[in-house]
């Protein structure tokens, strides 16, 4: 098969030396020619060190560059085994194995392959969301540089997961400024505005900028809409890798041919590096698509562009239908591809440049320290700004639940009246001990049960609020007193709703004293119990899924 590439056969499971240089072989970085990129300065990536060599363009690129990776999980014990401190005897179980590819500037690299090959967990990887005993340190590099822990890629990398995990009651436009303020801390606000709004007509949503964005109980934007504001959330700080998984899931053709074609475009008027996983892409898509990496079992079947995989089949002696594109009669024949020798596999002109000149040259290697990504997220920032920024999107979420309003109020004031009426006017002697306990009591199990309401809020706002504490936009902490700061005066209505009747109507202490200093317990015991709820809602081990 000819090919302009340098002839080299890559094995991806051998072992590595510790001491391999990896450098960039040109200057620029350019689609239409598959070449590595150099070093410039960054305000997302940020070396002590000054660059080895002059650029030509002002903007930093990153060619992104997979070798050798493996990813392996260990099942969960029972309770029991967690108790005693037993390991688990289950085998472990390998979902990538040596995997190894390049994904330059300015295109797109598409990850394919059956369900449950590992793609989605490759993406999890390159993107940082592992924790660090789960990372390999020698596997996934950036132009010249190794990556040594999984924050250094959250801190560079977009990651656009396949739920779009937004605030159905937020509009679009305020989606992105309250991810713009988060993440863009040292912009001022009308700098901050200025993205919003460039960001909006760059993916196309400026004209429904004021539109909630829904979900399936609150009418909202169309799918491809909340798709592309997904994309958006995670692109205001404008990182120059991203990786998307399967961002066409769930849309029809016309709208999952408008996310690629807004990514093709992203791509190569910022330079931007993009990887994606996707399901059966048609052949409109495809023309988008500069490589391919085709996976099956957690292994590398083919990498390289669409021409080279049609020529593979080819080689093996199979005539593609008509009917159907490269890619659709690949995941056909994949089992024929696995078998296929090594050096057919890997037919990308960047990677065989990268595996030459590691062979090259083995005398340097240079490594990422933690401190060099300055990112583009201030972690020195004050909590206080974190916690106002919540404090205002909590509170337009909280405005907009009416029915949250509604059925706290009524039950307040049905629960004082129908306690009030079944203890009224009770005695003051030692007979009436019982019953006043008994008040009490019930008191205390409706005070703490009247909370469950706001659950419904607290889990679909979780995955959201999980999501971007993983990336730095704030910490848990900060969320749990912004909502505590919200929903003071609230509960302190109810309170006083609940009181009031219970109160007066049992006939307790006529003091003004007492009565405040009752109405104050009642505020307490609604303030923890909700505050109890939010802390468990928050807490629960499904919430902590993808916070790595």
């Amino acid at each position: 098969m000819a090919s302009p590439c340098t002839t080299y056969h890559p094995s991806p499971g051998s072992p590595e030396n510790d001491s391999m240089i990896l450098f960039s072989t040109s200057t620029s970085c350019s689609p239409a020619k598959e070449s590595t990129i150099t070093h410039s300065n960054s305000s997302s990536f940020n070396s002590s060190s000054p660059p080895r060599r002059r650029e030509s363009s002002p903007d930093k690129t990153y060619e992104l560059r997979i070798r050798n990776l493996s990813y392996t999980i260990s099942p969960n014990g029972s309770i029991f085994s967690s108790l005693l401190m037993k390991k688990s005897t289950k085998p472990k179980t390998t979902i990538l194995k040596s995997v190894s590819f390049v994904a330059g500037c300015s295109e797109i690299l598409a990850i394919v392959g059956p369900s449950g090959t590992g793609k989605s967990t490759l993406l999890r990887v390159i993107s940082g969301r592992v924790s660090d005993k789960e990372f390999d340190p020698k596997s996934v590099y950036l132009n010249d540089h190794a990556i040594t822990t999984p924050v250094q890629l959250r801190n560079i990398c977009g990651y656009v997961a396949q739920e779009d995990n937004l605030l159905p009651l937020l509009t679009v436009k305020e989606t992105l400024m309250f991810s713009a303020k988060f993440r863009l801390r040292g912009m001022s606000s009308k700098e901050r505005e200025e993205r919003v709004e460039s960001l909006m007509q760059e993916l196309g949503l400026d004209h429904v900028a004021n539109n909630f964005v829904g979900d399936e109980e609150n009418r909202g934007i169309s799918g491809g809409e909340r798709k592309r504001v997904s994309i958006g959330v995670d692109m205001i700080h404008d990182p120059p890798i991203l990786l998307l998984d399967e961002p066409t899931s769930g849309l029809d053709s016309s709208s999952a041919l408008q996310v690629i074609e807004l990514l093709s475009s992203m791509a190569k008027t910022k330079q931007r590096t993009i990887v994606l996983s996707i399901h059966q892409p048609s052949y409109r898509i495809l023309q988008y698509i500069s490589n391919l990496l085709i996976l099956s079992h957690g292994s590398v079947v083919h990498y390289g562009s669409l021409q080279s995989l049609e020529e593979n089949i080819s080689r093996m002696g199979y005539e593609i239908p008509i009917q159907l594109n490269p890619l659709e009669f690949a995941m056909e024949i994949i089992s024929v591809l696995e078998n296929q020798e090594p050096h057919f596999k890997y037919q990308s002109c960047s990677y065989l440049r990268w595996e030459g000149a590691i062979i090259q040259d083995t005398a340097n290697k240079e490594v990422i320290d933690q401190g060099k990504i300055g990112g583009v997220l201030n972690k020195h920032c004050s909590s206080l700004f974190e916690i106002a920024v919540l404090c205002s999107r909590f509170w337009k979420i909280i405005y907009r639940t009416k029915q949250l309003f509604l059925a706290r109020t009524m039950q307040a004031l049905v629960g004082g009246f129908g306690l009030g009426s079944v203890y009224i006017k009770m005695r003051n002697d030692e007979g009436a001990v019982a019953e006043r306990l008994g008040l009490f009591a019930f008191s205390l199990s409706f005070l703490l049960s009247s909370t469950v309401e706001a659950l419904p809020i607290y889990l679909q706002e979780r995955r959201v609020i999980m999501k971007e504490a993983s990336r730095g936009a704030y910490k848990i902490s900060s969320y749990m007193i912004a909502n505590t700061i919200i929903f003071l005066p609230f509960l302190f209505a109810v309170a006083i709703l609940f009181a009031v009747p219970v109160y007066w109507i049992v006939g307790l202490n006529p003091s003004i004293t007492a009565f405040v200093f009752f109405t104050f317990v009642v505020w307490v015991i609604v303030l923890m119990a909700s505050s109890l709820v939010l802390f468990l809602s928050a807490i629960s081990p499904i919430s902590f899924q993808g916070i790595h």
